[in-house]
């Protein structure tokens, strides 16, 4: 079998610093494995942590961004089948979740991949060690046995199938985390995003009676309005907590979805909530945020859940949601024009000033080279 060797790479050497194109080794794929052409790559808040250095851990560089991405498969391993069975093909088109062991208690005792003690997303591959190129910012991508992989249908486009993989994924799960959204209720997201935006959606489509969008700028925040938010409440106006009882007529939120990780929220979400509402913790992954009212909790008899990313289960339902709802919102909007993997530094600053919700990489766009030249 004829498999590409290397790839060319977005390499992070440095945080803040502008990726660098790199030729990394493509090991031959392995019983479970295959090697896939990038076709689309979107960039997700976490990339933008990573790359500006708020998030990072020892050791963690060099390494290839992006872990939203969709593949062509070029190569495959021995008996590489997706999550559901069905025999994989070179030409397939693929999505992947997050690798797992399926022998530790996250995985076996608690049935939870999210919880995989060993669970390995691209970003946790160094990029000078085997095997190097598992993420999306590459023309090539060695996906691993132990990742979950999925075959896509054909009415699912790339950018959306790409938005899957992290962020609608995210959002769906917690939902579910939730509880659901009874029909009529009242709903706040707090953040505007491409989490917050599609999660507004979401919640529109699950039958809220109200939803209100927190955020900023003032452009996402229209966006929102697009994708269902009945009203919006700007984070540098009036008391956002006071702005959204008034709105719902001094009753509160049902729901509150926290997908903003700012300081402040915790506090704002318990008190924008209704007595006997549900608070869901989602983007609240940074520092240590201002401190929460345990009594305002217990008083309102609040519950409160966190929800961490999602699996392949979530992946898997957020590609049905697509396809399912394809036609009730403009879904295209979140994306910003694509761009090759000579522009990705651009990109990631754009995203880091929220000049753009959803950045896509196509790095088709900037080489004419094909598996076969690549190989050779």
């Amino acid at each position: 079998m004829t498999f590409p060797t290397t790839t060319r790479a977005a390499v992070l050497t440095a945080h803040g610093a502008r990726l660098e194109l790199q030729d990394l080794p493509l090991p031959a794929p392995t019983p479970g494995a295959a090697i896939v052409r990038i076709r689309c790559a979107t960039l997700c808040g976490t990339d933008i942590e990573i790359w500006s250095g708020k998030m990072t851990f020892p050791g963690m560089l060099p390494m290839v961004l992006g872990h939203e991405m969709v593949g062509e498969i070029v190569a495959l391993g021995e008996g590489t089948r997706d999550a559901l069975g069905r025999e994989l093909r070179i030409g397939d088109r693929i999505g992947w979740s997050e690798s797992t062991c399926g022998q530790c208690e996250g995985c076996v005792v608690l049935r939870e991949p999210v919880h995989c003690a060993h669970r390995g997303y691209g970003f946790l591959q160094r990029s000078d060690a085997p095997p190097y190129a598992t993420a999306g910012l590459a023309d090539y991508a060695y996906v691993t046995p132990g990742a979950a992989k999925l075959r896509l249908p054909g009415e699912v486009k790339d950018t959306w199938a790409s938005m899957a993989g992290c962020a609608a994924k995210t959002v769906l799960r917690a939902f579910d985390r939730a509880g659901g959204i009874r029909p009529g209720s009242r709903v706040a997201i707090q953040g505007s995003g491409a989490l917050g935006i599609f999660a507004t959606a979401v919640a529109k489509i699950s039958g809220a009676a109200q939803v209100i969008t927190i955020g900023a700028p003032a452009a996402r925040l229209e966006l929102a309005a697009r994708f269902g938010a009945d009203a919006t409440v700007h984070i540098g106006e009036a008391s956002v907590v006071d702005q959204v009882m008034e709105l719902t007529g001094g009753h509160g939120a049902d729901h509150v979805f926290d997908f903003a990780g700012a300081p402040s929220v915790g506090p704002e979400a318990i008190g924008m909530a209704a007595t006997r509402g549900t608070v869901t913790i989602v983007g609240s992954t940074g520092p240590v945020g201002d401190a929460v009212p345990l009594s305002a909790i217990m008083g309102k008899e609040l519950t409160v859940t966190g929800s961490l990313n999602g699996d392949i289960a979530d992946y898997a339902r957020s590609i049905d949601f697509f396809a399912a709802f394809a036609e009730r919102y403009d879904w295209d909007a979140l994306f910003s024009a694509p761009v090759g993997l000579t522009a990705a530094s651009e990109k990631l600053a754009a995203m880091e000033h929220l000049a753009e919700v959803k950045a896509v990489i196509d790095p088709r766009l900037d080489t004419a080279e094909t598996p076969a030249e690549r190989a050779a």
